[in-house]
């Protein structure tokens, strides 16, 4: 890939907490020289990807452009799954009031691609858009678990795993093992693996071919946890991700 391209993106990036940036504010942000800044600022500009407006002769300011709203919508399009799991998830984030999220694989990560949040004061906010490791956490396990074993040989020959806590793998035979005790039993724990205080519940979406399409979750704060309330979380994504699954063909 260009090397101009993947700076222009990690122009972009630097939008994510501010809704608009100088040229000084991205230089700074991003590490690069200023003419890189300026001259990638400029094709941005030009191609719609960022906006420049101009308050004052000494003020002058950038903000992420409309095509990049219009190629989100494409993206969208391309999710038939989001849609027609929405409601269900709709429905289960009413009954449990707790977050309920649904994440993909892209490029040996995990993505978030929807997620409907609890009410509770305590709850776990996701970013849609949030990229995690494809072996951490209850949805990112679930796609591990369910991928063609070629694909997941694949991927876990390249992985290096560190042991950052009590809560991370750090060799791959534990990793393969829970692997393969996902996918009997059909769904994924997490306890404290991406985010502090933090339990989740996944469980994979097939479409009609019974290839893996997402992982769908709920996640509570641990200090609310207890076994029957995680019981019935677990009989409720279970039992709505299947719902899913057979809107989608799945048999």
């Amino acid at each position: 890939m260009s090397q101009s391209l993947l700076k222009a993106i990690q122009l972009l990036d630097c939008f994510d907490e501010n809704p608009e940036l100088t040229l000084l504010e991205l230089v700074e942000i991003s590490k690069m020289p200023k003419t890189t800044v300026f001259r990638l600022v400029s094709s941005l500009v030009e191609a719609g990807l960022l906006v420049k407006v101009k308050y004052s002769s000494h003020d002058v300011r950038y903000k992420m452009g409309l095509k990049l709203l219009e190629l989100g919508m494409r993206v969208n399009k391309q999710l038939e799954y989001r849609e027609i799991a929405l409601p269900y998830m709709k429905e289960l984030n009413a009954k449990l009031n707790e977050s309920v999220h649904l994440a993909v694989i892209e490029k040996d990560e995990t993505v978030y691609v929807e997620k409907l949040d609890s009410t509770k004061p305590l709850r776990l906010i996701i970013k849609i858009g949030a990229r995690i490791p494809l072996y951490k956490g209850s949805a990112s396990k679930v796609l591990l678990a369910n991928l063609k074993k070629t694909e997941q040989e694949e991927y876990l020959k390249k992985l290096k795993l560190n042991k950052l806590d009590e809560h991370t793998f750090d060799n791959i035979e534990q990793l393969v093992k829970e692997l393969q005790e996902i996918r009997e039993k059909g769904y994924s724990y997490s306890k404290e693996e991406i985010y502090k205080d933090i339990i989740g519940y996944s469980c994979p979406i097939f479409d009609n071919s019974g290839k893996i399409l997402a992982a769908m979750g709920v996640s509570i704060p641990i200090i609310e946890f207890t076994e029957e309330k995680g019981e019935h979380i677990l009989n409720e994504v279970l039992k709505t991700a299947n719902i899913i699954s057979k809107e989608l063909g799945y048999k």
